[in-house]
């Protein structure tokens, strides 16, 4: 009796101790550190995440500013940061630091050219053959329009004198 007592209370230890390893684990640092996209334009965002930030934390790099890490319900930490309009196109590392934990992980990325205003064509292409033919009926049926109207009322005009 007494042998199955000492096997259930080592089996118990066991087992709270295998439990609350996931949880020890968890504020050992940032791990899993993971930037969606990969390659981003400058002047867009860009999002990291990382777990192990149990307590938030933070990220750096030299084509963002200092951006903070918030912890969501399932224990994914994540920051959302707008790359420079002028970063230099290339690649670039960010370092991602826990609040509660000094280790530091690093994680590349590349920053692409910018892609400029998207403010429409301004003018700066000709129009398409389609576009041609739309415009010229359209100025057909002006001038058609136009030319009924003008008749009617010469014969309207002429009658009444």
């Amino acid at each position: 009796m007494r042998a199955a007592r000492t096997l259930a209370v080592t089996a118990t230890a066991f087992a709270a101790v295998a439990l609350a390893a996931p949880l020890a684990a968890a504020n050992n640092g940032p791990r899993d550190v993971t930037v969606n996209p990969f390659d981003v334009h400058a002047g867009s965002t860009i999002t990291i995440t990382a777990r192990g930030c149990g307590h938030g934390g933070t990220v750096t790099s030299n084509a963002f500013p200092e951006t903070n890490l918030s912890v969501n319900s399932n224990g994914l930490s994540s920051a959302i940061a707008r790359v420079h309009d002028r970063a230099t196109p290339g690649s670039y590392n960010l370092a991602v630091k826990c609040r509660d934990n000094s280790s530091v992980v690093t994680h590349s990325f590349r920053v692409l050219p910018g892609r400029g205003a998207q403010g429409g064509l301004g003018g700066s292409l000709a129009p398409s053959s389609t576009e041609m033919a739309v415009g010229g009926g359209l100025v057909a049926a002006a001038a058609l329009g136009g030319g009924l109207f003008i008749a009617r009322r010469r014969r309207m005009t002429g009658a009444e004198v």
